[in-house]
């Protein structure tokens, strides 16, 4: 079975596993190439966009692929509505790993914001010390506010023109954990952390150590994602595209 995974999250890595121990399936991995050093994965993989939804449509008729597997991050709205329309007009099987948002507790301190423009405008007026953990690709909406100073985490160092003047880079890559999270809090004298709702274990420590030392987060809610059918993990996918082969599921 041809199995085409959209990839670029944990979800997608541990999925490739998965696939490339199972002689059932070729599959190949397609990452969308926002880091130009990713981890060596085991199965083919393509870097780059297809060329919106005819260009994936054509991709998956050339390469006569079987099934399509969503396990794009949860912010990566367009490339899954995409995948929909591009498996619908292939009249192929989608599937969509639904990484579970992270909930707010009692205990923490959230505002809610729909976008990193809205997040830059609620910081307010007042200048702050602000924890930026939402990726590289938004850092530039923060430029409209210039008179906080801001410490950004992200795999690779930002190329866009504009962003804040205040700005400290840190190059990391998770999974990180509590302990070490607040440690750098502390050392960066961190008053308010923006942050997108990634879910997932990799980058959760920060909201405990925000927890834990009664931070405020203002939290970029997910877009509207469209999905296929939906999956709870990569082990579930393979379960799916099993049934998938044998004829028993079709469609999105």
């Amino acid at each position: 079975m041809r199995v085409l995974v959209l990839g670029g999250t944990t979800e997608a890595s541990a999925l490739a596993s998965l696939l490339a121990a199972d002689p059932r399936f070729d599959a190949t991995l397609s990452l969308a190439g926002r880091t130009s050093n990713p981890k060596p994965q085991p199965l083919a993989t393509r870097v780059g966009g297809f060329g919106g939804i005819e260009g994936l449509a054509r991709w998956l008729r050339d390469e006569k692929a079987d099934a399509v597997i969503d396990a794009t991050h949860p912010y990566a709205a367009q490339m899954s509505a995409n995948a929909v329309a591009a498996c619908t007009q292939a009249g192929l099987p989608l599937g969509t790993i639904v990484r579970p948002p992270w909930q707010r507790l009692e205990d923490d301190s959230w505002r809610i914001v729909p976008t990193a423009e809205a997040a830059a405008v609620a910081l307010g007026k007042t200048p702050l010390r602000v924890f930026l953990s939402l990726g590289r690709q938004d850092l530039h909406a923060f430029a409209a506010s210039p008179q906080h100073r801001y410490v950004a985490r992200t795999i690779e160092v930002p190329e866009q023109a504009a962003l804040p003047p205040n700005l400290k880079i840190l190059q990391a890559r998770g999974p990180f954990d509590r302990d070490s999270e607040a440690r750098l809090l502390v050392k960066e004298e961190i008053d308010i952390i923006v942050s997108k709702n990634s879910g997932g274990t990799a980058t959760y420590a920060k909201i405990e150590a925000a927890r834990e030392l009664d931070l405020p987060v203002i939290m970029i809610a997910r877009p509207e994602k469209p999905a296929g059918h939906v999956l709870g993990s990569p082990e579930e996918a393979v379960a799916w595209l099993h049934g998938c082969a044998s004829g028993s599921r079709r469609g999105v």
